[in-house]
């Protein structure tokens, strides 16, 4: 996927109906890998969580149009690669604000 132009937004506003979008993924192993590799991204990267779970509701009988929708996601996990949260060695501070009136 490489050569895959990048998206801007994890989902799609107005999904493709095509006819053949109904017809189960022909691997669906494949679907189970990607998925469950996303979920650990979902931990650095909170942006994704709404679409890797939306992803994981179908992990039991994936369809091709759950499988586009898998692949815009990566796209879009290309296009913003330095996004996310870091996590680094320090001392250990908590910090906590209000805003209560």
């Amino acid at each position: 996927m490489t050569t895959y132009k990048p998206c801007n937004s994890p989902v799609s506003v107005k999904p493709s109906l095509a006819p053949d979008f109904a017809l189960p993924f022909d691997q669906p192993e494949l679907y189970r890998n990607i998925v469950g590799a996303l979920q650990y991204l979902t931990i650095t990267r909170p942006d994704l969580s709404f679409s890797v779970n939306q992803a994981c509701q179908h992990m039991h009988a994936p369809t091709i149009a759950h499988f586009v929708a898998v692949k815009r996601l990566l796209c879009y996990v290309k296009e913003t690669l330095a996004h996310g949260l870091t996590f680094s060695p320090s001392s250990f501070e908590l910090q906590a604000f209000s805003d209560s009136n």
